[in-house]
């Protein structure tokens, strides 16, 4: 028996939506990076982007379990000597821009190489109910009926 190999031409994408309203940031952001992966088709290769495309809205209603939304800090660093930047994640989504601790957290879920890189260019986060993808016609994905725990 042969293993079998995806190659590049061969690669389907498909579209999910996430309404991140009261689920819980940490489990989303792993299945999250499961999808974008593509770990949960049978055609993976490690060695491709042969994951899907994923838009989560309502990325400012999401939840962090006991006292994160308090004591969790985002550290980022100017480039500059001293110019280490800190903030809370509460801060961070009580701002301007609450989709980047979804986007972080994914990030961070991913290794850091090239691939990785290219697919969380796979990622769109949006931090209201709209969003500017509906040509693609996303399949919703109830992620809070997956598990009790998720909400």
């Amino acid at each position: 028996m042969k293993t079998y190999s995806l190659k590049q031409k061969e690669i389907k994408k498909d579209w999910f939506l996430i309404d991140a309203k009261g689920l819980v940031l940490g489990r989303l952001a792993s299945y999250i990076s499961r999808l974008l992966r593509g770990k949960h088709k049978t055609t993976y290769t490690p060695h491709l982007d042969c994951g899907d495309n994923v838009v989560v809205i309502n990325a400012e209603k999401i939840k962090l379990k006991g006292k994160k939304i308090k004591d969790k800090i985002y550290h980022r660093h100017t480039g500059f000597p001293g110019g280490i930047k800190s903030e809370f994640a509460g801060k961070i989504l009580d701002g301007k821009n609450p989709e980047r601790v979804l986007q972080m957290a994914v990030k961070r879920m991913l290794t850091d190489n090239k691939l990785s890189r290219k697919q969380l260019i796979n990622l769109r986060v949006f931090s209201g109910e709209n969003h500017n993808l509906e040509a693609q016609k996303p399949t919703l994905i109830d992620f809070g009926k997956m598990n009790t725990k998720n909400v």
